[in-house]
């Protein structure tokens, strides 16, 4: 099973348009107000940091750069070869690997994991965004990267982020212009029921460790200056409890 042609393909028209510029991209926030934010709340559960940490659905890699600096070995995975043609831009030095990677494809996650050993793994808004029948395969990978001593921290737009995001994109003057592209490319987000991370989880192996509540920080702002906030859940999994 991999991800629909479709799907691939509007992730690569969209990577393929966005700009390389810092912020350009909805949700590309800094990293102070996203993975910073989230790797307080994981590291309490690594069993073990010295483990590969793999970004999964990495974009153009600047949560990536942000957690190479804190781990030895990271790796940068996403569907979009465009995507991961930014990453590599804007990594010279190449701080981060990155791997051309489809989730769904059970085939893939078990090469990786192959080559890497049980794995941390950090996600941060893409399981809404995947077609409804890939999500458990794509939870069932992400079981597989972490293996027995690995850990996930997932981050998910909450059911709440759906009406949030329409009106915007029903605003009478249109959507905020960073929002745009994501409607036209055809990834308009999807809704994830908020139960329904955890038993995706569960059917895959996994069991919560934690989870919690944090807004998930854009790079557009509203008509009225203040910088767009959409509610999110947080999660973390893995194997056992140690």
């Amino acid at each position: 099973m991999s991800v629909t042609s479709r799907y691939r393909e509007a992730w690569e028209g969209f990577w393929r348009e966005a700009p390389d510029d810092e912020g350009a991209v909805f949700w590309d926030a800094e990293p102070a107000l996203t993975a910073g934010r989230h790797l307080a709340l994981f590291e309490a559960h690594l069993t073990d940091p010295a483990l590969a940490m793999v970004d999964l659905g990495c974009g153009n890699g600047t949560q990536t750069r942000f957690l190479a600096e804190r781990f030895p070995r990271l790796v940068g995975a996403d569907l979009s070869a465009a995507a991961l043609d930014h990453a590599r831009r804007a990594d010279p030095a190449g701080q981060a690997t990155y791997r051309l990677f489809d989730a769904v494809e059970k085939t893939e996650a078990e090469t990786l994991h192959a080559e890497l050993g049980d794995a941390n793994v950090y996600m941060r808004g893409v399981l809404h965004q995947a077609e409804p029948d890939d999500r458990q395969s794509m939870v069932d990978g992400i079981a597989t990267l972490v293996g027995e001593r690995g850990r996930a921290f997932l981050v998910e737009l909450s059911e709440s982020a759906k009406p949030v995001l329409m009106g915007l994109a029903q605003s009478p003057s249109g959507p905020p212009p960073k929002l745009a592209p994501i409607f036209r490319h055809g990834i308009a987000p999807g809704e994830v029921a908020d139960e329904s991370v955890p038993e995706y989880l569960r059917a895959a192996g996994l069991t919560v460790l934690a989870s919690g509540e944090l807004p998930l920080v854009t790079t557009e702002y509203g008509p009225d200056g203040t910088r767009i906030e959409l509610p999110s859940k947080w999660v973390v999994a893995g194997r056992s409890v140690n």
